[in-house]
C-alpha cells in the first residue's frame, strides 16, 4: 500500500512538472522578449541621437566628441523644423556695454573645454557629445532620458498658490529674479566650480532662466549655465548645458542636443562638455559669460558663450509665450534634495560656501543684465531674491562699478542649521 502511495505521488509530481514547464518557458521567453525589446529601443534612440560624423575627438575625461555636419544635427528631427532654413548668424546683436569673460589673475587662462586639448571640429560641422548606452540606461525610461522632472522650476512669487510644489519636487534654489516687464534676453557672468554631489540622482547647477507663461502646465523656459549631474553624464564633471521646454517640463524639450530643438551653428563649443579650468577656494577664479537674446527680425532666441562664441538658437516656433517675450528672468543655483537618509542632502550649491564668505570663496553671478524692447542691454531694476531654506543655501545681492549688479549665492546643504 505504501509503495502504491509513493508511486501515486511521483505520478502527480510528474504531472505538475509537465504543466509547469511550458509556463516557465513562456515566462522566460516573455522576459527575454522584454530585454530584447529594450535593447532595440536603446539602439534606435542612440542612432537618432548619434548622427553620422566626419571626425571624432576623444576627450581626456572619456567623452567622445563627434563633429557632425551642421545640417545633420538632431534639431531637424523636429516636425516643425523639417523644412527649416538654418540661420547661420543673428541679424542683430544686443547693443550696450558688453562684458566678456574675466581673467582674475594675470596667470589665468581663458575658460575652454577639456576636449579642446585633443583637437577641434572643422568648419561646417558642430561638436556633439556622443551619447552612450549607459547614459540612457541610467534614466528611469528612454522617454525621460535628457529631460528634467516636472515642477523643477523656482517659483518665487508669494502671491501664487504654488510654493508647496517646489518643496514637494525636492528641488531647492537660491536665485535673483526680475519680473513685471517684457524681456527679450538676459546676460550674466558666472564663476565655475565643482560642487560635491551626495547621491547620483541629485544634481547641482547654476544658470539663467528666461520664463513666460504661467507656472502651471504651459510654462515656456529657456535655460543655460553649468551643471554637475552624475545621472545625466555618468560623472561629476562640471559641464556647460542648455535646456528648453514649452509645457512646464512635461513632454517638450531637453538638455543640450538630446532631442530636436536647439540649432547649433558653432564648431568650437560642445553643449554638455566639461568646462576647464575651474575656480578653486581662496585661489584663482574662472568664470563664463552667457548671453541669450531674441533676434527682433527672425524671432529666434540666440545664445552666446563668452565674448566670441555665438552657439546657435532656439527657433521661435518651438514656443508659445516665448514667441513674443519673456515675462520673468531668473539667475542663480538649483540642487536636488532627495533626503535619502531622512536628512537634508549635503549636495553643494555653487562653491559649497555661503554668500557671506565673498570673493574667492563663494560663487557669484556678476554683470547681470536684461535685453529690453529696443534690443539694448540694460541693468535690471527691482531685483527680488528667493530661497526655500536660507540656512541650507542663501543669496546676497550687491552693486559695484566694475561688476554691475551682482550676487553671491550657494551653500553646503546639510549643516547644523540645516539638518
Amino acid at each position: 500500500m505504501a509503495a502504491n502511495l509513493g508511486y501515486e505521488k511521483k505520478v502527480v509530481l510528474c504531472f505538475v512538472l509537465v504543466l509547469l514547464v511550458p509556463f516557465t518557458c513562456a515566462s522566460r521567453a516573455t522576459l527575454n522578449d522584454g530585454v530584447s525589446s529594450q535593447k532595440l529601443e536603446v539602439q534606435k534612440h542612440l542612432k537618432n541621437l548619434n548622427k553620422p560624423h566626419v571626425k571624432s575627438i576623444k576627450s581626456p575625461d572619456g567623452d567622445i566628441i563627434d563633429c557632425v555636419h551642421v545640417s545633420h544635427q538632431p534639431a531637424f528631427d523636429h516636425p516643425e523644423l523639417k523644412s527649416h532654413k538654418i540661420q547661420m548668424r543673428p541679424n542683430y546683436h544686443p547693443e550696450g556695454k558688453f562684458f566678456g569673460e574675466s581673467k582674475v589673475s594675470s596667470n589665468s587662462k581663458p575658460i575652454t573645454q577639456l576636449w579642446h586639448k585633443n583637437g577641434k571640429c572643422p568648419e561646417g560641422t558642430i561638436p556633439v557629445r556622443r551619447t552612450k548606452k549607459d547614459d540612457i540606461l541610467r534614466a528611469s525610461s528612454i522617454q525621460k532620458f535628457g529631460k528634467k522632472k516636472q515642477k523643477s522650476f523656482p517659483q518665487p512669487r508669494s502671491s501664487k498658490p504654488l510654493p508647496d510644489l517646489i518643496t514637494q519636487s525636492g528641488h531647492q534654489h537660491a536665485i535673483v529674479y526680475v519680473e513685471g516687464d517684457k524681456y527679450y534676453g538676459a546676460k550674466a557672468t558666472i564663476n565655475v566650480w565643482d560642487p560635491k554631489i551626495q547621491q547620483p540622482n541629485e544634481f547641482s547647477l547654476s544658470q539663467m532662466w528666461l520664463l513666460s507663461g504661467s507656472f502651471g502646465q504651459d510654462l515656456n523656459s529657456i535655460e543655460a549655465g553649468w551643471q554637475v549631474s552624475p545621472d545625466l553624464y555618468g560623472d561629476n564633471n562640471t559641464r556647460l548645458f542648455t535646456y528648453w521646454t514649452s509645457d512646464a517640463y512635461q513632454a517638450t524639450g531637453c538638455y543640450n542636443l538630446l532631442c530636436s530643438g536647439f540649432i547649433q551653428v558653432n564648431s568650437d563649443i560642445a553643449l554638455g562638455a566639461s568646462i576647464y579650468p575651474l575656480s578653486n577656494y581662496a585661489s584663482s577664479q574662472y568664470d563664463i559669460s552667457i548671453l541669450v537674446w531674441k533676434d527682433p527680425k527672425e524671432g529666434n532666441w540666440w545664445m552666446q558663450f563668452g565674448s566670441e562664441h555665438v552657439l546657435g538658437y532656439w527657433p521661435g516656433p518651438l514656443f508659445s509665450y516665448l514667441s513674443d517675450s519673456a515675462s520673468m528672468i531668473e539667475w542663480g543655483g538649483e540642487v536636488v534634495n532627495s533626503e535619502s537618509d531622512g536628512q537634508h542632502t549635503s549636495t553643494q550649491m555653487g562653491s559649497g560656501h555661503f554668500p557671506d564668505e565673498g570673493f574667492g570663496k563663494s560663487s557669484y553671478f556678476k554683470n547681470i543684465q536684461i535685453v529690453d524692447a529696443n534690443n539694448k542691454l540694460r541693468t535690471p531694476k527691482d531685483l527680488g531674491t528667493f530661497t526655500e531654506q536660507d540656512s541650507c543655501y542663501n543669496v546676497k545681492t550687491g552693486s559695484a562699478t566694475d561688476w554691475g549688479n551682482y550676487f553671491y549665492y550657494g551653500g553646503p546643504g546639510r549643516n547644523p542649521n540645516c539638518p
